[in-house]
C-alpha cells in the first residue's frame, strides 16, 4: 500500500450552529480541521496508510487536535509538540445570497512560529510515497515557507511524489508574494491542483471567456491554463476544479485534469450544499487516492470530483465517505435515495 503524508496546520474550528449568524451565536461548536489535515483523514477513511506532520502546543487543545486526527487512523507519530497556541478559526456558513464568511486568529500559532530545526524531513519522508502541501502553509511567514522547501528538497531526494494545492488566500499575503514563494516551490511539484483564481492571482494565468459567477465555462480557455502553466513548471498533471456558484448553497461541480497533452473533463454535479469547507482538500485526497491507485487519467479525475461532491453534503472539515460511496455516484447513481 502506498504511503501518503502531508504538511500544514490544523486549527481549532469555533462555528455557530446550523445558519446563525456571529451576532445570533450564544453558542459556538468546535471542530478542527485545516487543508492538509483534510486530506490526511480522507485518505484515511479511503483506506489508506495517512500521515499528518505539523507542530502543535502540549496543552489540551492541541491534544485534543492530534486526537481528531487519530480517530480516524491518521499517523500523528511526527507531529512536533511545542509552542503556545493552536490557530482558530471562526466560520459563519452562508445561505442563499449570503456568502460564509471566515476570521482567521492564528497569528503566532505553533506551526507559525516552528523552526527548520524542529524538523528532521529525510527521517520524517522515508518509507513515503506521496507527499502533500497546500499554498496556505507557506503563506503563514517566510519561516514556514522555508521549512516547506526544506520538505520539498527532502521528498525529492528520497524520489518522492509531490502535489500541491495552490489555495490562494488573500489574508494570509499578498499576490506578488505568493507569485515569489510558490514559484520557487513549483519546481518540485509533480501535480498541481488549482482554481481559475489561484493561477490568475498567484501566477497571472488568467481563463479567458468564463464567468464562474454567472455560469459561464469556456473549456477550451481551461485548458490554456493547464498548459500554460505546465509548460512553466514542468508539473506532471494539473487539476482544475470549476466550481460555478449559484447562491451560497447550490453550486454546479466539475473538474478537469491535464496531463501528456490531454484534457479530461468530468460531468457535472449539481449540489445543494450543507458545508462546503473542505470541498477542495477531499477533491485533492480523491485525487491523490485514484493516482496512488494507479488508475487511468479519466476515472482519477471522475473519482475526485465526486468525493469532493460527496464531501459538501457533510459537516465539518472532514470527508467522511468511503471509497464505495464514491464509487457508486461514480457509477451515475446520485439520486440519494435512501439504501437499504
Amino acid at each position: 500500500m502506498k504511503k501518503v503524508i502531508t504538511f500544514g496546520e490544523i486549527m481549532l474550528r469555533l462555528a455557530p450552529q446550523g445558519y446563525y449568524r456571529f451576532s445570533q451565536a450564544d453558542v459556538l461548536e468546535a471542530t478542527y480541521g485545516g487543508g492538509e489535515a483534510n486530506v490526511a483523514v480522507s485518505l484515511a477513511n479511503f483506506g489508506m496508510d495517512a500521515s499528518f506532520v505539523t507542530k502543535l502546543p502540549a496543552h489540551a487543545m492541541g491534544q485534543n487536535a492530534v486526537n481528531s486526527l487519530r480517530y480516524f487512523g491518521v499517523d500523528t507519530t511526527s507531529i512536533v509538540r511545542g509552542g503556545d497556541r493552536i490557530g482558530i478559526y471562526y466560520l459563519e456558513k452562508g445561505a442563499s445570497q449570503r456568502p460564509s464568511q471566515v476570521i482567521y486568529d492564528r497569528a503566532h500559532s505553533a506551526i507559525a512560529e516552528a523552526q527548520p530545526e524542529d524538523f528532521n524531513w529525510l527521517e520524517i519522508l522515508k518509507g513515503h510515497d506521496w507527499f502533500h502541501f497546500t499554498g496556505i502553509t507557506p503563506a503563514l511567514n517566510p519561516n514556514v515557507a522555508a521549512i516547506t522547501l526544506e520538505a520539498l528538497k527532502a521528498a525529492k531526494a528520497l524520489g518522492i511524489t509531490v502535489s500541491c494545492d495552490l489555495n490562494y488566500r488573500k489574508k494570509l499575503w499578498t499576490q506578488q508574494e505568493a507569485n515569489d514563494t510558490m514559484s520557487t516551490l513549483m519546481e518540485y511539484v509533480d501535480v498541481l491542483i488549482a482554481n481559475e483564481e489561484d493561477a490568475e492571482k498567484v501566477f497571472g494565468i488568467h481563463a479567458d471567456a468564463t464567468n464562474v459567477d454567472q455560469g459561464e465555462i469556456d473549456h477550451e480557455n481551461y485548458i490554456s491554463v493547464a498548459k500554460q502553466l505546465t509548460e512553466r513548471f514542468n508539473f506532471k498533471k494539473v487539476a482544475i476544479t470549476l466550481r460555478e456558484s449559484i447562491t451560497a448553497n447550490d453550486n454546479i461541480w466539475s473538474t478537469m485534469l491535464y496531463a501528456d497533452g490531454t484534457a479530461y473533463f468530468t460531468p457535472r454535479y449539481n449540489m445543494h450544499i450543507v458545508d462546503r469547507v473542505g470541498g477542495g482538500d477531499s477533491f485533492g485526497a480523491g485525487l491523490i487516492y485514484a493516482l496512488t491507485h494507479e488508475m487511468n487519467n479519466q476515472d482519477a479525475i471522475n473519482f475526485a470530483t465526486a468525493a469532493s461532491c460527496l464531501k459538501h453534503s457533510i459537516e465539518g472539515d472532514f470527508n467522511r465517505v468511503t471509497v464505495e460511496e464514491v464509487m457508486t455516484l461514480v457509477q451515475g447513481d446520485g439520486s440519494g435515495r435512501v439504501q437499504r
